[in-house]
């Protein structure tokens, strides 16, 4: 489980609750006064070179044209201006770490606004897999405690918590990048519990999406309850918030596998990103 959250509701194509940056073109919320803005990006200390093997580091990053990356640049700046990363568990924390998650958070919302990671202040880095402990409630009224390894969780209104030695990891044949999943929680759960269903720009059309999502996640289950393979990793399969995390992540390391898989999900993530 790489994520605690509360309990998801089912999919439905009422209102959204949630938004993978690269879904939300809603209102655009400032973070900084512009003024403020330009005053921190003179005075950026980022440096050069340890930018450029960031941006060369990844697959979704290396190919950005100049102004693109020039953007994304200024958000990285403002990002880790607005944001305490801070380090756990004995991590020795480096630049290259801080600006490398950064980078991945902020391609999410590049098209978008830095106002998207509001109201809260904090990512914790831990050298590796930590314990989460956390009460639930389940649909019978029992509560519950649990105490678990994760990768990353996210918490509504609260930190991003990421293992440093996950988000080390790119790719692969599932597109696993647990930076990327866990800041999709995080704006999934912009107007409330993660529930999968986004609030749409205006462009795009709410039943449009549900049905794509919907369909692509009962044939997803199905397929794993059948045995049969498989391109996008199977921990999608848990709950239409992890469906939608999960076809994020791969949506940027292996967006050929989502087109193949599912062309209709590929084309709303697509639609989605205002480009």
């Amino acid at each position: 489980m790489r994520v605690h959250e509360p309990i998801p509701q089912a999919w439905r194509g009422g209102p959204g609750r949630d938004t993978v940056a690269v879904i939300a073109c809603a209102l655009p919320m400032g973070w900084f006064s512009q003024w403020r803005r330009q005053r921190i990006l003179r005075r950026s200390t980022l440096d050069e070179r340890l930018w450029g093997d960031v941006i060369e580091r990844y697959v979704f990053t290396r190919s950005l044209p100049p102004a693109d990356r020039a953007r994304l640049r200024d958000s990285v700046v403002l990002f880790l201006e607005g944001k305490a990363v801070v380090a756990a568990g004995g991590l020795e924390l480096t630049d290259e770490m801080r600006v490398s998650i950064a980078v991945q958070a902020c391609m999410l919302i590049l098209n978008l606004d830095l106002g998207y990671y509001r109201d809260w202040v904090e990512v914790i880095v831990y050298p590796g897999e930590f314990v989460a402990e956390y009460e639930y409630m389940d649909e019978f009224g029992v509560a519950h405690r649990v105490e678990e390894p994760m990768s990353g969780e996210s918490w509504l209104a609260g930190p991003v918590i990421l293992s440093w030695e996950d988000a080390a990891l790119r790719g692969g044949e599932h597109g696993y990048n647990v930076v990327i999943h866990e800041f999709a929680h995080k704006l999934d759960m912009l107007n409330g519990d993660a529930n999968g269903f986004p609030p749409l720009h205006a462009g795009m059309d709410r039943a449009e999406w549900s049905d794509a999502f919907g369909q692509a996640y009962e044939d997803f289950k199905g397929r794993l309850g059948r045995g049969a393979p498989v391109a996008i990793d199977p921990y999608a399969a848990e709950t239409p918030a992890e469906f939608f995390a999960v076809l994020s992540e791969a949506f940027f390391e292996i967006p050929e596998k989502v087109r193949a898989e599912y062309p209709r999900v590929y084309e709303q993530l697509a639609a989605g990103s205002c480009r």
